[in-house]
């Protein structure tokens, strides 16, 4: 007989207690802890059978000095973003988790990937839809491959056989939450299940060299559903987010062993699947052909890669008592700070105006090289004075109001120039190292936020 244990669960943070406790120790929030009943079999025969992949279950030690270092082997897949997001294609043996919102788009763009790669043995397990259902999708997305395995079941005993059968190189699961172990009796999408079915599938990646992906969902808040324990055990953690309203998804990396953790992945949803978007400012860059105040062009550093963006203000004059803060894909006490600024070097009266700010594309931008084009778009509004066409901004607005200076500058000035604008402004502080560089576009260095704006207004 197996013997019977339950255990008490944080859902929050994934910590384990042997009792109920209100408050959990490690993430401080409160009334988190589930009871979820673990059975442990103490056959350890058929427990070993189907999960020692490979062949030899001895440990042997070794010194440092004895492993021989080189470079990562990857499978170099066909989408040019998943292998800019990856640091440069699918390592073997890694373990990838790609987190996103219902309906987004994981599972068609990882079934788009399994196809592509034709002359990877690739297995795609499905525990959220039948093979009919996929195959309906393979259909849409266009894309034929003869080494491409469907299978769907949750319970990991058979899948691990099945693997055994196949010898796939690579697996693709969807979902890690409908995965069911037979040695933990809890409900699938429990903590004690995810935990139980990652680890096992972690181990067959390093044991077998063999990449496998797995597709999570997220939960209200927009966090990875499964706790932080499912992203300590992977290798790389993928976020895909994107507004639905909008056609453009974009690929995040939140952990990366294998490669930068600031890259990103820009796709735009078709009706034959996802399509990689080589040149992401032509989207982010409405074309108009008037000219309208309140609009900024903001050159930015996303990982290795330059993105110029439209950033977009409005001031008006306050209704209502307290004034209205709103910001969509930029933070709002970045805002707060930049008007506080402007109110203090500059003399605006933001205090009695409602400010909203927009990042066009629906994109969210972290670098803090927009500032210097949020506070331009800000005075424009507030001037009601449209800003020159072919002029875009990067510099860090300090809280003296001095413009400070930003990283890879010369990238942004090229990626410019290559859109066809003709001037560009950076902090001065930046011209000391650009030195003698020659560009085409005409570069303003300017010190201070009052001499932009008498530079502009």
């Amino acid at each position: 007989m197996s013997k019977t244990k339950s255990t008490f669960f944080c859902q929050n943070c994934g910590q384990e207690s042997a009792k109920w406790v209100g408050k959990c120790s490690s993430c401080n929030e409160w009334n988190t802890y589930v009871e979820e009943v673990i059975v442990k079999g103490n056959d350890k025969a058929t427990k070993e059978d189907w999960r020692d992949f490979s062949g030899t279950s001895s440990l042997k030690t070794i010194s440092i000095n004895d492993v021989v270092s080189g470079e990562e082997k990857r499978i170099i897949s066909n989408d040019t973003e998943l292998n800019r997001v990856l640091g440069g294609g699918i390592v073997a043996g890694s373990i990838v988790l790609v987190a996103g919102e219902p309906g987004i788009g994981k599972s068609t763009l990882f079934l788009q990937i399994g196809l592509q790669l034709k002359q990877v043995r690739t297995l795609y397990i499905s525990g959220e839809e039948s093979e009919q259902q996929i195959k309906m999708r393979a259909d849409r997305v266009g894309t034929e491959s003869d080494n491409f395995y469907l299978l769907t079941e949750t319970n990991t005993q058979t899948i691990f056989k099945e693997i055994k059968k196949l010898q796939p190189e690579l697996v693709i699961v969807d979902s890690i939450q409908t995965l069911q172990s037979p040695f933990v009796e809890s409900s699938p999408g429990s903590i004690s299940q995810i935990r139980e079915c990652a680890s096992e599938l972690q181990r067959y990646a390093k044991e077998t060299n063999t990449p496998v992906f797995l597709i999570g969902h997220i939960t209200k808040d927009g966090t990875i559903a499964g706790p932080k324990i499912l992203e300590h055990m992977v290798d790389t953690v993928l976020q895909f987010e994107g507004d639905r309203h909008y056609a453009y998804r974009i690929l995040r990396t939140l952990k990366n062993r294998f490669g930068s953790t600031s890259e990103l992945g820009i796709y735009e949803m078709t009706g034959e699947g996802m399509r990689p978007v080589l040149n992401p400012s032509e989207i982010l860059i409405t074309q108009k052909e008037d000219e309208l105040s309140g609009i900024a062009i903001a050159a930015t550093i996303e990982g290795m890669r330059p993105l110029l963006i439209e950033t977009q203000a409005l001031v008006t004059q306050s209704v209502y008592g307290t004034p209205q803060r709103t910001v969509s894909g930029f933070d709002l006490r970045r805002l707060q700070l930049l008007l506080a600024v402007l109110e203090k070097r500059g003399g605006f009266h933001f205090g009695v105006k409602d400010v909203f700010i927009n990042i066009a594309g629906g994109i969210k931008v972290e670098d803090p090289s927009i500032d210097l084009a949020i506070v331009c778009a800000l005075l424009s509004s507030y001037e009601d004075v449209p800003l020159p066409q072919k002029v875009c901004f990067a510099g860090e607005v300090g809280l003296s109001g001095e413009i400070r200076a930003v990283n890879r500058i010369e990238q942004r000035i090229a990626e410019a120039e290559k859109l066809g604008f003709e001037k560009i402004i950076i902090s001065k502080y930046n011209a000391k190292s650009l030195g003698k560089l020659k560009f085409g576009i005409e570069v303003i260095t300017l010190g201070k936020v009052e001499e932009v704006y008498q530079y502009l207004f």
